[in-house]
């Protein structure tokens, strides 16, 4: 037990480390499936296509830095042709990101060259920097920077957007406009994160991204379950701190006896169903239980009238 719990501990910072690392990943799908109410699929391989352009770049000595940046612009471009695709070509929303997370696996294999790509050996953001410390200032700038984005006219637009497209193009805002940096800016973030992932991981693989919009799913949900969603302030740093939380999660059920890490996938839609039914289960609850308080009200009063009849 000592053993264990020793274990746990060692483990923890490197399971912070992968949270703030999926945290960006994370406050995209929470741009796209909350605030837009947009069903993005494009996450699954906007991912590896960040980490791919990140590779690649730095395999050919670009800078890590400028591959990083470049890689954010690649998911810009992933996810403005899945906005145009809803946008401009009618599409239904997740049909267009269905359509564009096949076209990606292609483009991504065309980036890579192969399969996977290794870059051990090679310098990255991370050579000089300690991880946790770094990622930590990254989800604050990143969190800060959204904070004052949705304040802003347009920021504002894509909130009102997701809540009620007709009554806010009814005001003469341009929904299309919206939506397209949205979605845009949700996979810039998405590939962001699979840069910064491949760079501290040490290669990019093409199926990376498999299963990355469950994951950022249960950060959103594990999140908003602790910190709650009142404001924006608090619903991003409760997608932060969801991350986090699911990492720890699924670190401490690796270690429980019978579990491997090929049942990694298994975990997350585990922790994604739980997350799911027990806010229903609570609501469930809450409303049994003011239901029964009705019911004593109601028959206390017919009560106090019933004796008042009979005096």
């Amino acid at each position: 037990m000592l053993e264990t719990m020793l274990s746990l501990l060692k483990s923890t910072p490197g399971a912070i480390e992968l949270g703030l690392l999926y945290a960006l990943m994370a406050l995209g799908v929470y741009i796209t499936f909350r605030i837009l109410d947009f069903p993005d699929l494009t996450v699954d391989q906007s991912f590896t296509t960040g980490a791919a352009i990140a590779a690649i770049m730095i395999t050919n000595d670009f800078s890590p830095w400028l591959a990083t940046l470049a890689a954010f612009g690649g998911g810009l471009i992933a996810g403005a042709c899945t906005g145009l695709l809803h946008t401009k070509g009618k599409i239904n929303g997740l049909l267009s990101g269905i359509l564009m997370m096949i076209a990606l696996h292609s483009i991504n294999m065309r980036i890579l060259g192969a399969p996977n790509l290794s870059l051990l050996g090679v310098d990255n953001v991370f050579s000089s920097l300690n991880v946790l410390l770094f990622m930590f200032i990254v989800a604050f700038v990143v969190k800060v920077l959204l904070d004052v984005f949705f304040k802003t006219d347009l920021g504002l637009a894509l909130r009102a957007t997701g809540d009620n497209e007709r009554m806010i193009r009814s005001f003469g805002a341009n929904t299309d406009t919206t939506k397209l940096v949205g979605i845009s800016l949700s996979n810039g973030l998405v590939a962001l994160s699979g840069a910064f992932l491949a760079q501290y991981q040490g290669f990019a693989d093409i199926s990376m991204g498999i299963g990355m919009i469950v994951v950022g799913l249960a950060s959103v949900i594990i999140g908003e379950a602790i910190v709650g969603k009142r404001s924006i302030f608090l619903a991003i740093l409760s997608v932060i701190i969801g991350s986090i939380v699911y990492r720890i999660v699924v670190m401490i059920a690796l270690r429980v006896p019978g579990f491997e890490t090929s049942d990694l996938k298994i975990i997350t839609a585990v922790i994604v169903i739980l997350a799911l039914l027990i806010p229903s289960i609570q609501r469930s609850i809450r409303q049994k239980n003011m239901a029964r308080r009705r019911t004593t009200e109601l028959l206390s009063g017919t009560g106090s009238k019933s004796m008042g009849g009979d005096l």
